[in-house]
Parts: structure tokens; sequence; C-alpha cells
């Protein structure tokens, strides 16, 4: 009704709310004792109404937008069970200012990759030359190599072939491509593990703590078809079955093969696969620790020994005497 009223028409209810107003209601400036123009709009019906109106507008058209009122309850742009279930802490051994990757679980890790993760995940970034000094020989990388056929060419007759691998080859991924790598895990695509370590927040906490937190979904919560449950992953459903059961792998140095035991080791593996260099990193920040240290401590030293005795003189001034008088 308000919002058809013509601006003189406006003007004269505000006007005539203004004369008709009660004398207590009316605000009254020091500087002038007849009530102003201001005054009059302020405590004109009218103005009442339409900024009652427009304050309801705004908070409806702000609920309808957040959902929620700032004063009343957070604003969240999904829920917080699409966030999923924060790890806990783990004491990984590399996890210290000065300590290293466990290099025995770096090879059991490669062997859960190698006979579970492997069907589904691609290692794209790491090469059989990366596992030399690091998990295996050069012989143990060059005969895994050898066991792999990659496409080389063309040869003299322009030609693709097949060769055995070399160290120099990086890891075969199990698709050839991403529509091939959705088409046979129903549309769900199965993500690189190179630097997984890195890209998801948490990191091998997080990992960790998804491949052994399949439960049950809780009374509920309702799964697709083809989904799992899985608390730790944002939504709660994830493609995703769970791979790692007790006894899945045999490892060679008699380990015991658990569940979570398989999980520390791949999570490890993958650690090292997200940063190789972590180790040397490391080394080399302690070696640069201490000469820095030593120069600083030199650097202190002739400072003292030379500028000692030029700042501790004492300068004078002895003007000179008039012999005149």
């Amino acid at each position: 009704m308000l919002s058809r009223l013509s601006a003189g028409a406006f003007r004269k209810a505000a006007l005539a709310a203004a004369r008709n107003a009660p004398r207590s209601s009316t605000v009254r400036f020091a500087s002038s004792n007849a009530p102003s123009t201001f005054e009059s709009v302020v405590n004109s019906r009218a103005t009442l109404a339409s900024a009652s109106l427009v304050a309801a507008g705004t908070l409806a058209w702000y609920t309808q937008l957040y959902g929620s009122l700032p004063f009343i309850g957070d604003v969240h742009a999904s829920h917080l069970s699409d966030e999923g279930l924060h790890p806990a802490a783990y004491p990984w051994p590399h996890k210290g200012l000065l300590d290293t990757f466990d290099h025995a679980s770096i090879r059991r890790g490669y062997q859960v990759y190698r006979e579970v993760c492997a069907a589904c995940h691609s290692l794209d970034r790491i090469a059989w030359r990366n596992l030399v000094g690091v998990s295996h020989t050069a012989d143990e990388a060059r005969t895994m190599a050898e066991e792999v056929e990659y496409t080389d060419g063309p040869n003299s007759e322009g030609e693709m072939f097949q060769r055995p691998g070399k160290l120099a080859d990086y890891m075969p991924a199990p698709y050839p491509n991403e529509e091939a790598a959705r088409s046979s895990n129903g549309g769900a695509y199965p993500p690189d593990l190179s630097l997984i370590v890195k890209a998801r927040h948490g990191g091998p906490d997080y990992i960790f703590s998804l491949l052994t937190g399949y439960i049950d979904p809780p009374a509920g919560v309702e799964i697709r078809e083809g989904m799992n449950y899985n608390p730790y992953f944002p939504g709660g459903a994830i493609s995703m079955a769970r791979v790692l059961f007790d006894g899945l792998v045999e490892f060679e140095d008699g380990t015991p093969a658990t569940t979570s035991q398989m999980a520390k080791d791949v999570v490890e593996f993958l650690s090292w696969a997200a940063e190789p260099e972590h180790d040397e990193r490391k080394k080399t920040g302690i070696k640069a620790v201490i000469i820095f240290s030593t120069l600083f401590a030199l650097s202190l030293y002739v400072k003292r020994f030379k500028w000692n005795t030029i700042k501790n003189r004492k300068i004078i001034y002895n003007p000179p005497v008039d012999k005149t008088h």
C-alpha cells in the first residue's frame, strides 16, 4: 500500500502524522525549540511503517539467501557433516623436526600400494629410479620395471613397439585415460596418489583415518547403492569400498599384515612419494643451521674485537689557550 503512494502523498501523510503526534514523543534538540523537518519525518507513523517494511523485507531476503540470521545461528555454505570427521593426530616417524622417514615402512607401503592400490590409483610422478636407495636396490627396481611393458618408438620403420620398462620410466597408470577410469568405477574418478598427502587437509592423519574408518552408517543415514559410509570423508558417502583387511598381503620381513599396519605403511609410502626430498631437505637444513650459527658467533666476536677500542674511547676537545692575556 505504501509503495503505491506518490511522493506528494507521502509528504502530506508524514506532516499530518507529525502534527497529531503527542508532545512527549517528539525529540527536541538543544539548538532549536521548534520541531525541525527531520524530527517530523522521524516521528511520523508513515516513516516508521516504511522502515519496518524495509527491515522485514531485508530479513526475509537474508533468510531466503543464507538460511539463517547472523544473530540467531552461524551461517554455513554447507552442512557441518559435509566437512567430514576431523582425524586424530598420529605420531608419524617423520613428524619431528629432526626425524626422517621409516624406510622399512616405505618398502612395505610400496608393496601394499602395488598389490592393493595400483589396481585403481596411479602414481604418475614417481619413476622406478626414485625407489633406488630409498626402499629398494637398483637391481630390485630394475627387475620390477622390466615386468611392465611400455609403448615406445617410433622405430626405424616408423611404428610404435613394446619394450620392457627401464629405471627412467614412470610407474604405469591402471587406466589409459580419465573416461576409462570413470567407466570402470561407476562414474567415480580414482585420484592420482603422487601428491594425495599434500592435497588433503590433515595429510597422513586423514589418509590413515580414511583407510581404517569404514563403518556401517548410523541410524537415520541413508547411503545410496554403490556408495560406502566413511565418517572421515566429506559428506560421509564415498565410492571407494574398504580395501584393507587383515592378512591381505604378506610382508617379506615378517611384519603382521593387520589393517592398521598396512594403512600405516602405505601412508608412509605416500608421504614419501609426495615429498621424496624430505630427508635430504632436513639434512641440508641442519647443516645450514650449524654453518650459519658458527658464522654468526664469529661475526659477533670479530665485531666486538674490532670495535671494542673504538666504542670505548673518550674524545676530549681542548680549545687553544689565548696567550695574549
